[in-house]
């Protein structure tokens, strides 16, 4: 009898352990991509900073996003993504999706917008439509500030272009590739010097409060309607999910809004803040948010996990 109670015992001891059990251990560290972006550097600094409080490890890489799809599709050196733009990043998507090598996990954001935009005093004097853009050659100096080399919305913009829309390449107007600071830098340079320029905008940002601009109309066949409305997805290599299933419940969960996002790359942008300590920052003031994100969701050795992450960052 005592065996036979000692054995029962002990088999309820296993299930509950196994209910509860840690994931494999190629789970613990979280491989994620950076473009570069501010938006995404901030959603992948919220789910870094729940994954090391859950006892996870982190690694992010700054890769653009043609590079990070064939990571993901790879499977070897990526598992996340949380800037899948669409439709945007269409192109550099589907041929890695259509082969089955990429997972959608969830939409993360949406009513995003990307697509060109302009200083509000430019806009005033009728710079507003995409078809408008040649009659101000000699203001922009033929030139549209774009973000790093391979990007969906150089590749959009390359695409008018060649496509000769609106009279762009009889009008010579050519692409200036460079990087989301870079970029920004320009922008900020010419509206102080009341110049013209026609740049890259999106939304979620704090450009959209920081600086008088306006999204041009008339895009729609490049950027998609409504001043290109983007919805965001998470994606993941092939797999992931099924493979970590904790991380997979996380990402799962994981979803953003324009405000929230707009104020985490603001203290970024503006505060000089590092992306994990604006992040942790605003989780202080939005505890709110991880019993949701943290629904079903453990730590690394397989404790639940909201507790966990609340006494961390949101005491």
């Amino acid at each position: 009898m005592k065996n036979a109670l000692r054995v029962m015992f002990c088999s309820a001891l296993a299930l509950s352990a196994n209910s509860y059990a840690a994931e494999p251990p190629q789970c613990r560290l979280v491989r994620m991509s950076d473009p570069g972006w501010t938006d995404i550097q901030t959603t992948t600094a919220i789910a870094t900073t729940l994954l090391k409080s859950l006892g996870y490890q982190t690694k992010s890489t700054l890769v653009g996003v043609p590079l990070t799809f064939k990571a993901l599709a790879d499977g070897k050196s990526m598992d996340v993504f949380l800037g899948t733009w669409l439709p945007t990043m269409e192109p550099d998507l589907k041929p890695h999706r259509d082969a089955g090598a990429i997972d959608i996990i969830r939409v993360n954001l949406q009513h995003a917008k990307y697509t060109l935009a302009v200083p509000q005093t430019l806009w005033d004097q009728g710079l507003k439509d995409f078809a408008d853009i040649p009659k101000f050659k000699n203001e922009l100096g033929g030139k549209i500030y774009g973000l790093e080399p391979g990007d969906g919305g150089n590749n959009a913009v390359l695409k008018a272009i060649g496509d000769n829309a609106f009279g762009l390449k009889d009008a010579g107007f050519t692409v200036v590739a460079s990087s989301e600071s870079g970029m920004l830098a320009q922008v900020e340079r010419a509206q102080r010097r009341n110049q013209a320029i026609l740049y890259l905008g999106w939304e979620p940002h704090p450009m959209n409060t920081r600086f008088k601009m306006k999204f041009l109309t008339g895009g729609d066949d490049y950027f998609g309607p409504d001043f290109g409305d983007a919805t965001v997805y998470t994606s993941t290599r092939k797999g992931y999910a099924e493979e970590c299933p904790n991380v997979g419940q996380l990402l799962k969960n994981l979803s953003f809004t324009l405000d929230m996002e707009n104020q985490i790359m603001g203290s970024i942008l503006y505060d000089k803040m590092e992306p994990e300590a604006a992040a942790r920052a605003w989780l202080k003031q939005n505890p709110q948010v991880l019993d949701g994100w943290l629904a079903g969701v453990t730590t690394w050795d397989g404790q639940p996990g909201l507790e966990k992450v609340k006494a961390q960052v949101a005491p």
